[in-house]
């Protein structure tokens, strides 16, 4: 059985250096096109983006929309580019306040950006409307790192009656991606104010990785372990929540892209 799958990542090869997630979702989202599933992949344009080099140009029907963010507008800005040979394409969200810098989640210091909750909160919002402007609907969305974690909130709330989105299963991976300290103290009330009312939204109180991922995996209808290296207590919190779950295995496997492809059909 084909599906339609919306892959929201947060890194992904070779527009950004090789880390596990930005292989992984480099390589599923072919594995999968190849499976004869339709696909379409998001990630953010970062400012250490080459886009010369990787052919990046904005796609003006999809661009223009204003976002409004904790009060003030911030335009949405898209842009698109294939990945040569294999005929993957690939969308990115844009926005010069939050993406015209030359860095991807830190400073040159590796210090934490203040607003990556406010630019995780724009890139979700982004790929959604963005979707919702193809008109394409899809079986299945999978979100790919903690940067991507606003989008299933959205997807049970705000989008939750749009006919685009109302039967999609939503998938979570969970990787070795933590960061230090808590995201802005504001993060859940900017989100409330997207017209999110939602008791898990207390999770939030302290934004930690453990409790940004305790939060995702409260809308997820299927969760992933990406990495051999995810966080103890998070992996735990997703084996104890009785979701259904596809446990880390080596993308050398035989059948990995199999066990992925049979996860998304168990699903629908």
């Amino acid at each position: 059985m084909a599906s339609k799958i919306l892959y929201v990542c947060q890194r992904v090869m070779p527009y950004l250096p090789e880390t596990e997630d930005s292989k992984l979702c480099r390589t599923l989202v072919q594995a999968m096109q190849e499976c004869g599933n339709e696909i379409r992949t998001f990630m953010p344009r970062y400012g250490c983006i080459n886009e010369r080099r990787h052919q990046l140009h904005e796609v003006i029907r999809l661009s223009g929309m204003n976002l409004i963010i904790d009060d003030n507008d911030h335009q949405l800005i898209i842009k698109v580019a294939s990945i040569p040979a294999v005929r993957v394409q690939i969308y990115f969200i844009d926005n010069d306040d939050y993406f015209s810098r030359k860095a991807v989640l830190t400073d040159e210091a590796g210090a934490w950006f203040d607003d990556n909750d406010e630019r995780a909160i724009f890139f979700a919002r982004g790929v959604l409307e963005t979707v919702k402007k193809l008109r394409w609907t899809p079986d299945v969305v999978h979100c790919h790192g903690w940067f991507t974690a606003v989008t299933p909130v959205y997807l049970k709330h705000v989008f939750a009656d749009d006919p685009i989105f109302r039967d999609v299963k939503i998938v979570v991976s969970l990787y070795d991606d933590a960061f230090p300290g808590e995201l802005d103290p504001q993060f859940a009330s900017k989100i409330a104010g997207e017209g999110v009312e939602d008791k898990n939204l207390e999770i939030l109180a302290r934004p930690s990785y453990e409790n940004l991922c305790r939060f995702v995996m409260e809308y997820a209808d299927g969760i992933v372990a990406a990495s051999p290296n995810v966080d103890a207590r998070v992996l735990e919190i997703a084996r104890a929540s009785g979701k259904p779950m596809l446990e880390y295995q080596s993308p050398e496997a035989e059948d990995f892209f199999a066990n992925y492809n049979r996860f998304y059909e168990e699903l629908q």
